[in-house]
């Protein structure tokens, strides 16, 4: 087993995990020093590339993302979502998750669980491929939000299928928008870590989009909290360079051959 998958693993109960999601060099090198998991997610569909939702990113569009941000980790595990159609069946998404590994030298990819594809899960993970697991809000297979276990049958439903994911061969799963109650129950029922978004601070660890989290893509959903407002920073520095270019201060001499 991956020495990094193994520590992520071992620090159930020990260490609260530190994730977010990265799509370029730049910010992925940043990440490396202070996250235990970098994700490259499909979540790039709708943070870089303005598309409605995840369901139409490529299998190589998240490569070459991929290859980006794996060129920067070193010490944290890098993690390559799996986009929507990529993994239709065992066959299939054995070869799209060995062509992700190949390509990008991540630690591991992602699969949306939709309560059926356990088999596809295990498959990959058999294959010598690490899975991430997937659960709750999986919006690959979701058209519109909604929050999820907060009825009964619907908690019984998150439960097994966290259970299922798990003796699939999961090394760990993200919790995506389901209920308190719900997040706890898993977190002490499995032995693998749960990551959470808008799960709870009950997960074994936490996960946002770095877009939303440094306020650059105006999506602030109840789950997400904005940590720093790069949006004015950034606007603040382009407009200190429109004054140096309209006021003829920029380029100085310092600044030419």
């Amino acid at each position: 087993m991956n020495k990094k998958i193994y520590q992520i693993i071992k620090s159930k109960n020990k260490k609260k995990l530190v994730c977010l999601t990265a799509y370029s060099k730049p910010i992925a090198k940043i990440l490396d020093k202070l996250c235990d998991i970098v994700l490259v997610g499909d979540s790039l569909a709708t943070a870089m590339y303005g598309m409605k939702n995840t369901h139409s990113v490529t299998l190589d569009t998240m490569i070459q993302h991929g290859v980006s941000v794996a060129s920067s980790i070193n010490s944290a595990v890098c993690v390559v979502d799996m986009p929507a159609k990529s993994y239709k069946n065992v066959a299939i998404a054995k070869k799209n998750a060995k062509l992700i590994f190949k390509k990008t030298k991540c630690d591991a990819v992602k699969v949306e669980c939709n309560g059926k594809n356990y088999d596809v899960i295990r498959g990959i993970v058999k294959s010598g491929i690490p899975v991430m697991g997937h659960i709750g809000f999986t919006p690959q297979y979701y058209k519109k939000f909604k929050a999820q276990g907060l009825e009964e049958k619907d908690k019984i439903k998150l439960i097994e299928q966290a259970k299922k994911n798990e003796k699939a061969g999961v090394f760990s799963i993200v919790l995506e928008c389901v209920s308190t109650s719900v997040a706890r129950e898993i977190t002490k029922l499995i032995k693998i870590p749960t990551i959470g978004i808008g799960a709870s601070g009950y997960c074994d660890g936490q996960i946002l989009v770095t877009d939303d989290m440094l306020g650059l893509s105006g999506f602030y959903p109840k789950f997400v909290k904005k940590f720093v407002n790069l949006n004015k920073i950034i606007e603040k520095g382009v407009q200190k360079y429109r004054n140096a270019v309209i006021n003829n201060k920029f380029p100085t001499d310092k600044n030419t051959f």
